[in-house]
């Protein structure tokens, strides 16, 4: 791939990308378990959980499992109280990583268009946004009950695509995990990942993508308005 990159969009995961937000998903997690009676759970493995929503991070943290299923009753208890401590407190801890801002404000200059897309729900990622000063700088929000499908479906980068009047090839997905990559393959786009952040505790180096960048800072550096 021949950098600049000539783009009509960029699109930006939201934990892990934009935003740490693995303490207060964490101190959910703590809270919850303590409610249920169930054995503690601390930060570096909440972090290894996050990256398909709300109720999949709640299935890891019962089964302490990527995979397995709990028990119905126990999930249906677990869930309205992890998303009751998670409202409570979704932008206490949370912040930009560093060269997010730089990034953004980079990035917009540059006339691009600019989207969020994410796998948290909307009733958390819009106050999260707006808390921490992102909000205003996206033309497009996309939460993982905005569509049908979430990532890794590719249907919410091929929405923004509609959106922006662009085709896959001309819109970038900045992300930090499988998820992002295989979204992005799967709809045609180009994928940068930055290193720092839930890629399930693996290196994003092993993913499918485009390039490895430091910083959403350094990754504005290397695309040009179309």
């Amino acid at each position: 791939m021949n950098f600049p990159l000539p783009l009509k969009a960029v699109v930006i995961d939201l934990d892990g990308t934009l935003l740490d937000t693995a303490p207060d998903l964490a101190d959910a997690a703590v809270a919850m378990v303590a409610d249920l009676g169930l054995p503690a759970i601390d930060l570096a493995e909440v972090k290894t959980y996050i990256g398909n929503g709300v109720s999949r991070l709640v299935k890891r943290v019962l089964t302490r499992d990527m995979h397995a299923e709990p028990a119905p009753a126990l999930f249906a208890r677990a869930l309205p109280l992890y998303e009751r401590h998670y409202a409570a407190g979704v932008s206490r801890k949370s912040q930009p990583f560093p060269g997010v801002l730089a990034g953004l404000e980079a990035l917009r200059a540059s006339g691009v268009h600019l989207a969020c897309i994410t796998n948290k729900a909307e009733r958390f990622t819009r106050p999260l946004l707006k808390d921490t000063g992102l909000y205003d700088y996206f033309e497009l929000i996309l939460s993982g009950d905005s569509l049908p499908e979430k990532k890794p479906s590719p249907l919410p980068l091929l929405h923004a695509c509609a959106v922006f009047d662009c085709e896959p090839a001309e819109l970038l997905l900045i992300g930090d995990s499988l998820n992002d990559t295989q979204a992005a393959r799967a709809a045609g786009s180009p994928v940068f990942c930055v290193p720092y952040g839930y890629n399930r505790g693996s290196p994003v180096h092993e993913l499918d993508l485009d390039a490895v960048v430091p910083s959403l800072d350094e990754a504005a550096r290397l695309i040009v308005r179309k």
